[in-house]
Parts: C-alpha cells; structure tokens; sequence
C-alpha cells in the first residue's frame, strides 16, 4: 500500500520575486561599477601628483573590482544566469588573487624604503566618501545574492566590502603620514588586507555551496555535506 503523495516546493524565491532580485542585482552592479571607474580615475590621477603608492593601489583595486562588477553583470545579462556562474566566480576569484599580488608586492616594496608621499587632501576625500558609501553597496547586493541564491553576486559583494577595508587603510595611511611621517603603517595594514583578499579569492574559486540555488546538489558535487558552518546565506535582519 503506498503512502500519500507529498508534493515538495522548489527551493528559492519564486519566479516573480527572482525577477525583482535579479533587476536588483543589475542595477547594484552598474552602480557599483561606475562608483568604482570614477574611484578609480580619481585615486590614480591624485596618487600620480602625490607619488602615492597607496592611492595609486587603491585606484588599481577599483579597476579590479570593476572587472568582478562586470563579470556578475555578464552573467545577469544572459537568459540563464546559473550557467554563466561558474565563470563569473572565476573571474571574481582571479580578480582577488590580483588585488593581493598587487598589495603585497607594493606593500614590501614601500616597507624596503620606497619614495614618501605627499600630502594629497583629494586622497582623504576620496577614501572617506568610499568608506561610507562601500558598506551599504555591498550589505544591499550580498542581502539579493543570497535570497536569490547567486554565489557570484555574493562574492562580488565581497569584492565591495573589501573595498571598505581598503577605503579605511588608506585612510588611516594618509593621514598619519600627513601627521606624523610614519610611512610604515599604510603598507603594514595592507598586507592584512592582502592575506583577506587571498581568502576571499579561494572561497569564490571553490564556489560557496550553501549560496548555491540547490544547496544539496552543489554539496554533492563539491564532495561535502552541505554544511553552512559560516552561514552565508543566512539572511541576518
């Protein structure tokens, strides 16, 4: 004798609310990205007149972050999203592991005795205004990524909050070597950043199973138990 039937709903938000998200994700993104061309404009061209190591880093890092922003939105742009995402987390992934060669190479040659920087008042502008926009940007596109389910959207999301941290070193940077001449401690809070960004950079790479729109399946092929130990898709209010 067979039991009843129990029809089991699909995981994920409905078809009308992954619409909503989905436009929300594209329009976070061009947002982040044109954020980031301006940042990155601006950064490089007041790290050239100030010989600024640090601004000129953090101008190279808005043009990474601009390329992971693009990857996201050429994966949200084809029909099928989910099968675009794999690549899209590789490029995030490889846009982390770039950052972090950058800073580090740049870090350990400013600690070996690099050239000192001038003072730059456009530079703490800059790093103030990316401090407080970065956190929202990213809490407002990592809150979509994970109810949609998107590992993509949620490491660029990442990328975004990485930003943050950086926006406050190179604050600090700049203003105790405007205060104080102490050169050391911008590179030296870089390289913290630099080992973040390695993290970040391999978690994209292995792809975040329990971000994925079937936590189960991604599980099962990553060769896991689908165990959401840092809870990254738990939508915390």
């Amino acid at each position: 004798m067979s039991g009843p039937l129990i029809q089991i709903t699909p995981a994920g938000p409905a078809p009308q609310r992954r619409a909503v998200l989905t436009r929300r994700v594209r329009w976070l993104v061009a947002a982040t990205i044109s954020y980031n061309v301006i940042e990155a404009v601006v950064a490089i061209t007041a790290g050239t007149i100030a010989s600024s190591t640090a601004l000129i880093g953090f101008g190279l890092d808005s043009v990474i972050e601009v390329s992971s922003a693009a990857a996201v939105a050429w994966q949200f742009a084809g029909k099928d999203p989910e099968r675009r995402e794999k690549t899209a987390l590789r490029v995030i992934a490889v846009s982390f592991f770039a950052l972090a060669a950058y800073v580090t190479v740049e870090s350990v040659r400013a600690l070996i005795g690099g050239a000192e920087a001038d003072h730059s008042t456009v530079g703490l502008v800059l790093a103030a205004v990316s401090l407080a926009l970065m956190p929202g940007l990213s809490y407002a596109q990592r809150r979509a990524g994970r109810e949609l389910g998107s590992r993509s959207a949620v490491a660029d999301s990442k990328q975004t909050l990485l930003c943050t941290y950086l926006s406050a070193v190179l604050l600090v940077g700049l203003a105790v070597n405007s205060l104080f001449g102490w050169s050391w401690a911008d590179p030296i809070a870089a390289l913290v950043i630099a080992a973040v960004a390695v993290k970040e950079g391999r978690e994209a790479w292995r792809g975040d199973a329990c971000c994925a729109p079937n936590p189960l399946a991604a599980a099962q092929e990553a060769g896991s138990d689908g165990g959401c130990a840092d809870g990254c898709c738990a939508d915390k209010r």
